[in-house]
């Protein structure tokens, strides 16, 4: 382990404790927070949802910190540009007057892909995540190595925004290993980490307050109602210091095949209301959601696989673009009773774009560019698992060959992460899926050496609980009625770069029958932010102008993406979508109004 070395004693931090409240700079003080996720917003609008956060009477806002992207491989540079320039964000928080609550894990949860734990360290099957096991806290201090040294000129010790950091995150629900806590603790500190430190644990369980704990270090809870409940089984935990609880949860998020939750708007705040009245402190989870875009969404997993929908709206008082909804206002009002609100008006709606109508007239089939351009595992005998690939997201092409004709059960062992297409000589023969535990396809093979392709898709790592790292792709040898199948062409499809795919006129075969990119134009004379519909499509990802929006699938309950204002252009811009399955139109359509499916209370 690396450690700072000659570093002077640690300086008193500008957040400190009382007997019952928080003091800043020695004065008295109320954290009133909201989380605001920076790598699910994009950059360029970072700095008006800030500006709203202080508007709505917050003057702190929460984020965690998503190891995977920062550190996509073990020996590369830490990554800080586009949506991951952290130091940027927390410039512009400072800019706009705000504090920020920091929460840098290394386990972040948030419905977020894998929990924001990487995929080439929860690969072992023999590592002991968040645990003091060496290769684990060995690579989380290699980490803190490079992440700490940009973030801490914006510690508030050195007059920047961050006046608290979290130690690991909701850990009692997980383990008690009090010593990899420790350790997690005696890292940040030793690198510089002068500012008061926090956990945070669910404040329904004493055992997870107590397990997830360390001394001297300040418990909060987290809850999203039975206020007085809460607050009394947290100061039974920790009779001395502030109450707070850092994450007051006002929605929820949605998995692929349910009803989009939502919470009245009216109680949250009353439980606002009750929270603030009782003296303490808060971080309001979500104050805006936005979006997982990209591959980013997470999953969990309890008695089956369940993904996360593209939406991270989570029914927060942002909507995922950015304009207040009914809580934002209720909150304000809320607030304005116990501290000071900034005396403007409350933010208006954006401007959205409507009516556009594009045609996709243009395709290329996947199977083909996958096997001719996209990078390849070379030829093995059994198939590979994405780990073994070393990918990280996306979808994988494994192409075998029958060994003689007949009808017969084709069999996966251990079945298939998450979601499988499978074609017997180009002709799609059926799906399987991870969250129905599928492991066996009837079909009928035509001809000795008959081609096997299987398309998997990769829906999201598990970001709760024991199943984070749950491998994907293929899990276990193939069988056709007990006969393995052997010799396996394994092609990579991250789809980072849509540069080489080869578009044709669609003509006659517009309406694909196999997994196929489309592509249209569409003009736009004043950039402003829109959502994309795609009835009569089936399920895959879109992109606009190159940028990855995530997954649509007609399964719901999510029916629009969201489609940020500055991933626009004047002029002529590109959509192009993935299409997996078979599609009854070539257009799609661009609206005013998102649609995140019916509503679950």
């Amino acid at each position: 382990m690396s450690r700072a070395e000659g570093k002077p004693a640690l300086r008193t931090p500008a957040l400190t404790t009382s007997s019952d409240s928080f003091l800043l700079h020695g004065e008295p003080f109320r954290i009133i927070s909201g989380a605001m996720h920076y790598f699910r917003i994009h950059p360029d609008l970072w700095a008006d949802r800030l500006r709203k956060a202080r508007l709505m009477g917050l003057n702190t806002v929460e984020t965690y910190v998503p190891w995977n992207l920062h550190q996509p491989d073990p020996d590369s540079p830490l990554v800080l540009d586009g949506l991951l320039d952290l130091p940027r964000y927390l410039s512009l928080a400072r800019a706009e007057g705000l504090h920020v609550l920091l929460r840098p894990g290394p386990y972040i949860c948030a419905e977020w892909d894998g929990g924001g734990l990487p995929s080439w360290l929860t690969t072992d099957p023999d590592i002991r995540l968040r645990t003091s096991d060496p290769r684990f806290t060995d690579a989380l201090d290699r980490y803190l190595d490079i992440l700490l040294p940009p973030l801490l000129p914006h510690m508030a010790a050195n007059g920047g925004p961050v006046i608290a950091v979290q130690v690991e995150n909701e850990y009692g629900a997980y383990g008690d290993d009090t010593a990899y806590l420790k350790h997690v603790h005696n890292a940040l500190r030793s690198r510089g980490v002068e500012e008061l430190l926090f956990t945070c644990d669910q404040a329904g369980s004493a055992h997870h307050l107590a397990a997830g704990s360390l001394p001297g270090v300040l418990s909060t809870g987290t809850f999203g109602g039975r206020i007085e409940e809460s607050l009394r089984k947290l100061r039974e935990h920790q009779p001395e210091g502030p109450l707070m609880c850092s994450e007051f949860w006002i929605g929820w998020f949605d998995h692929w095949g349910e009803e989009h939750h939502v919470r009245d708007g009216a109680d949250a705040a009353a439980d606002l209301d009750r929270l603030l009245g009782a003296g303490a402190s808060v971080n309001i989870y979500m104050f805006h959601g936005g979006t997982n875009f990209g591959f980013t969404n997470g999953a969990n997993h309890d008695q089956c696989y369940a993904p996360i929908v593209t939406s991270y709206d989570y029914d927060a008082a942002l909507t995922e673009s950015g304009d207040p909804g009914p809580k934002y206002h209720a909150f304000r009002e809320v607030i304005a009773r116990h501290a000071p609100v900034p005396d403007e008006p409350a933010p208006a709606p954006s401007p959205k774009l409507s009516g556009i109508t594009v045609e996709l007239d243009h395709r290329a089939p996947l199977l083909p560019w996958a096997t001719a351009h996209s990078p390849s595992a070379g030829r093995t005998e059994d198939p590979l698992t994405m780990e073994e690939l070393g990918q990280r997201s996306g979808y994988v092409l494994y192409r075998s060959a029958f060994p003689e004709p007949g009808d017969g059960l084709l069999h996966f062992a251990g079945g298939v992460g998450d979601r499988a297409q499978v074609f017997v000589d180009g002709a799609p023969v059926g799906v399987l899926e991870r969250e129905r535990h599928d492991e066996t396809l009837p079909l009928r093979v035509p001809r000795a050496g008959a081609t096997l392709e299987v398309l998997v898709e990769n829906m999201g790592g598990v970001n709760y609980g024991p199943r984070i790292g749950a491998p994907k792709g293929l899990l276990g040898p193939v069988t056709f009625n007990g006969t393995a199948l052997h010799g396996w062409d394994i092609h990579r499809l991250p789809l980072t770069d849509l540069a080489t795919v080869p578009f044709t006129p669609a003509g006659e075969t517009a309406h694909a029958t196999v997994p196929a990119f489309h592509h249209g134009t569409f003009d736009v004379d004043t950039p402003a932010d829109t959502f994309l519909s795609l009835p009569g499509w089936t399920k895959g990802q879109a992109w606009v102008n190159g940028f990855h929006l995530g997954r649509y699938w007609n399964r719901g309950p999510q029916r629009t993406l969201y489609v940020p204002a500055p991933v626009l252009r004047p002029g002529t811009n590109e959509l192009v979508l993935l299409e997996l399955n078979a599609t009854t139109t070539a257009r799609a359509h661009f609206t005013d109004t998102p649609d995140l499916g019916p509503v679950k209370p």
